[in-house]
């Protein structure tokens, strides 16, 4: 049986650059870059957890800001999303290599 998993939107404003590119790479390994500092992740409660804690550490308090926004359960969520140019696809569950 697969972990039960939430769509989540993370976006972020990092005002020191070397953080920002911090925050990005880690971000990557949690889900798909949608725009410049947006991700859309597809988290289990562990993987949700361990992502805030991450991104704890990094961040500066009192200079940075991160949203994550729960979506709802991920096989069920069926998003309400403009999207104007490019296409949006809500991103499916893959096999994680560890």
């Amino acid at each position: 049986m697969a972990a039960y998993e939430h769509l989540y939107i993370v976006t972020y404003d990092i005002s020191d650059t070397k953080r920002w590119r911090r925050v990005f790479r880690l971000m990557k390994g949690y889900g798909d870059w949608l725009q410049l500092s947006v991700f859309q992740c597809r988290l289990s409660r562990k993987r949700h957890a361990e992502l805030v804690s991450l991104l704890d550490g990094i961040i500066h308090h009192s200079d940075d800001h991160v949203l994550i926004i729960n979506v709802g359960p991920a096989e069920t969520v069926k998003p309400s999303v403009v999207s104007l140019g490019k296409d949006f696809d809500v991103v499916e569950r893959q096999p994680v290599i560890v």
